[in-house]
């Protein structure tokens, strides 16, 4: 990516893959200039790691305030296609507090599209507004539309039913809605991080830091981030070696897949091969255990960074688990760590951090002799 990419933002513009990438299948013929692109790398100095091993975080939180996360990068070839095929309006599924469904209705509307969003939340909430917490905020400040299903309905029928019922129901209207899947993980978002290793290669090449990196580390929550990052890394001059951890689901699930998305560009490589997969998903998708909770707020004390509760947070928080229990394995390794970004969805564990977060924050009232005398070089306040 060259520095001109910020002058271009909402340009749509004929897309040539990376020459190492050119022999894939698929190959998207546009792509819009959504977020804010490159995101910056920097050194990330986490407290307790093995003997000579660095971590950098490549800060795709950065991409966009409203679009702040690794969702951007998909959506900039989904909504290509969804334009060239003359959509109205763009149906997407996800969590209550998907981070992928706010990204789809700002960049919707951006495109002067509709959006129309089924979101999952618990039985005893279906029947209820769903309020303005976190993402809800942002989707229904841009107008998206919401369908709300139960976790039970959407395990008994799937997303892909879901959405399909939503679809025709916009085309017996008259609409003309083009589906994008959750997360936006097929084959054509994957292109987004096959393009992101691009942009890290060139980084790479061009930084004063001369970094190159044994690893990169990222979330997995539907899969598309993991297969680009792991065929481009393979099939570019990073070779670095992909170790995910899953918020969801099990490494299963994701290796099949991953293959399933890899199979779709004609990869021709198995995904156990170029890609590490863990669990991390510890109680549950977006559950969380006060450890991980008290992990967040450790490394945004020592660090300044904030990693979101349900993807960055569970996955760096799996990495420094594995680094302490399986030290030889990481010593003297140079590790990029991918934050994927949804700082959003902090704002949906108010309760559940009231205690692991703000219990231990140091506040007070701030003491002040009032007969010491105004000194004051600005003037009156008043």
């Amino acid at each position: 990516m060259d520095a001109s990419k910020s002058y271009q933002f909402l340009a749509k513009k004929p897309y040539q893959p990376p020459s190492w990438a050119s022999h894939l299948t698929h190959i998207p013929s546009h792509v819009y200039s959504l977020g804010h692109l490159p995101t910056p790398i920097h050194k990330w100095n986490l407290p307790n790691l093995p003997k000579d091993t660095e971590v950098w975080l490549k800060r795709d939180d950065l991409s966009g305030m409203q679009l702040s996360g690794n969702k951007v990068r998909k959506l900039e070839f989904l909504l290509a296609d969804a334009v060239a095929q003359g959509a109205d309006c763009i149906v997407t599924i996800g969590g209550i507090q998907s981070n992928h469904c706010r990204a789809t209705a700002v960049a919707a509307k951006y495109l002067n599209l509709d959006s129309y969003l089924i979101l999952r939340t618990s039985k005893a909430l279906v029947d209820k507004d769903p309020g303005l917490t976190g993402n809800l905020l942002v989707e229904r400040l841009v107008g998206a539309h919401i369908d709300l299903v139960s976790k039970e309905e959407y395990a008994k029928v799937g997303s892909v039913v879901l959405t399909n019922i939503l679809k025709e129901k916009l085309l017996r209207e008259g609409r003309k809605p083009y589906v994008i899947p959750v997360g936006g993980s097929n084959s054509l978002g994957t292109w987004g991080y096959i393009e992101a290793i691009r942009e890290i290669e060139q980084q790479v090449q061009h930084a004063t830091f001369a970094q190159r990196f044994d690893d990169i580390v990222v979330a997995c929550g539907s899969g598309g981030t993991v297969a680009g990052l792991s065929i481009g890394s393979w099939l570019s001059s990073l070779k670095a070696k992909v170790n995910a951890f899953c918020v969801c689901d099990d490494p299963e699930y994701f290796y099949e897949y991953a293959q399933v998305l890899l199979d779709g560009l004609n990869a021709k490589i198995r995904s156990s091969d170029i890609v590490s997969i863990q669990s991390a998903k510890g109680l549950g998708y977006a559950m969380n255990t006060s450890e991980e909770l008290k992990f967040v707020k450790e490394i945004a004390e020592t660090t300044g960074v904030i990693l979101d509760p349900v993807y960055s947070g569970k996955a760096a928080y799996g990495m420094m688990k594995d680094m302490g229990e399986n030290p030889k394995k990481w010593e003297g390794r140079k590790i990029l760590f991918i934050h994927t970004g949804g700082l959003l969805g902090l704002f949906d564990k108010s309760d559940d951090v009231q205690a692991s977060l703000v219990g231990g924050s140091r506040w007070r009232k701030m003491d002040i002799n009032h007969s010491v005398p105004r000194k004051d070089g600005t003037g009156k306040m008043f």
